[in-house]
């Protein structure tokens, strides 16, 4: 039953079950020593954590459903509608993460389609949300959480780590503007969202606000997150216990298997120096490749270990979330939502989603090669 239950878990999270597959096989090759101690990132996991307990409390107290309800009272049009939808996605990612952007608002969107009689505009609504959370989010060390590891290994203060990726960023913007300037403009009727009835707990909003902006504190290199993470520790177990159930632990212990496979690998010349070597001058577009087969996350993670060019990391694993289904994880997440709502849409979504991936991916890396070129 418990072997049932394992190889049940290891089907459903396949990069969490790589992680440690490769953590195991490297183990054979370096055998665990004091050493693999100091492989494990312990800022980036504390802050992982930290995060993702602040914004599972907030999301548990409806915070961001009740803004997403404000921005979209005053539509008036299927652009208006689909411009609030898409955007709320690309400007919150940067803050509340990827992740959590899309959890929140794609079941949002669909309710709110679903009330205008609109529901044959979830497909390109739904992958526009999903582009604009994933591009939104690598503007921000925060936003998603190659960005959080990578920004700990640069020795770069917050606005110009930001600068790296915001060039890209205002060209998503009018990307997706474009998108929405093509679309038919159709009258709906008054929006006007009634939220499950819940008692708002403004001292619990406050309390993770003052959390989030200690977490700040800590990717501003001001506090220690070893002080951070005991204080959201302690007030969140005291305060909101359930909050710890947001936590995505799966996602912590696969950080804690690359950081055991990459940490055995480095201290196995041969392999470290041909990856290094085969690594140089071709990081961006090695990680967007690697980002198509294992995700944004684990190839951040793996290559980081073997080239000190990070800033090219960050550019590659931010544009390798767009491509492939799996090239950022966090896709999966409105896939899953589309399957549930509209499961005789699901062949059409993927078709959609491929092919806006690519135009984007393809536009936003020509505008790597270009300002390459210029520098």
């Amino acid at each position: 039953m418990v072997l049932k239950k394992v190889m049940q878990k290891a089907k459903q999270d396949v990069v969490l079950t790589a992680a440690w597959v490769l953590a195991v096989g490297s183990a054979f090759l370096i055998p665990p020593d004091q050493q693999y101690i100091e492989y494990l990132d312990g800022k980036t996991l504390g802050l992982l954590f930290c995060l993702m307990t602040i914004m599972g409390g907030l999301q548990n107290l409806g915070f961001f459903t009740r803004i997403g309800s404000r921005f979209i009272r005053c539509v008036k049009s299927t652009v208006s509608l689909s411009a609030s939808l898409i955007f709320l996605c690309f400007f919150s990612s940067m803050v509340i993460t990827n992740d959590v952007a899309l959890i929140t608002f794609v079941p949002f969107t669909m309710v709110i389609l679903s009330m205008v009689e609109k529901k044959e505009y979830m497909v390109p609504i739904v992958t526009m949300q999903t582009i604009a959370a994933n591009l939104g989010s690598m503007v921000t060390p925060i936003g998603n959480p190659q960005n959080l590891y990578l920004y700990s290994r640069m020795d770069l203060g917050l606005f110009p780590f930001m600068g790296i990726m915001l060039p890209y960023a205002v060209v998503t913007g009018g990307m997706l503007a474009l998108f929405l300037a093509m679309q038919k403009k159709e009258k709906i009727r008054h929006v006007e969202v009634v939220l499950q009835e819940q008692i708002r707990k403004p001292a619990k909003e406050w309390m993770y606000g003052g959390l989030f902006l200690l977490s700040v504190g800590v990717i501003a290199g001001v506090l220690p997150i070893s002080a951070v993470f005991v204080i959201t520790v302690l007030v969140t177990a005291c305060f909101d216990r359930t909050a710890f159930r947001k936590v995505d632990y799966g996602l912590l212990l696969t950080f804690i298997g690359f950081f055991i496979f990459i940490g055995n690998m480095k201290r196995i010349p041969q392999f470290s120096s041909l990856l290094s070597s085969f690594l140089q001058g071709n990081e961006v577009v090695t990680a967007v490749l690697t980002s198509q087969v294992i995700s944004n996350v684990p190839s951040a993670l793996l290559l980081s270990g073997f080239t000190d060019q990070t800033r090219e990391l960050v550019i590659g694993t931010n544009l390798g979330g767009l491509g492939t289904l799996i090239a950022s994880m966090a896709s999966l997440i409105s896939y899953k939502q589309v399957v549930r709502e509209a499961p005789q849409q699901k062949g059409r979504y993927l078709a959609y989603f491929t092919g806006a991936n690519l135009i984007f991916l393809a536009v936003l890396l020509g505008q790597y090669f270009l300002m390459n070129s210029i520098m």
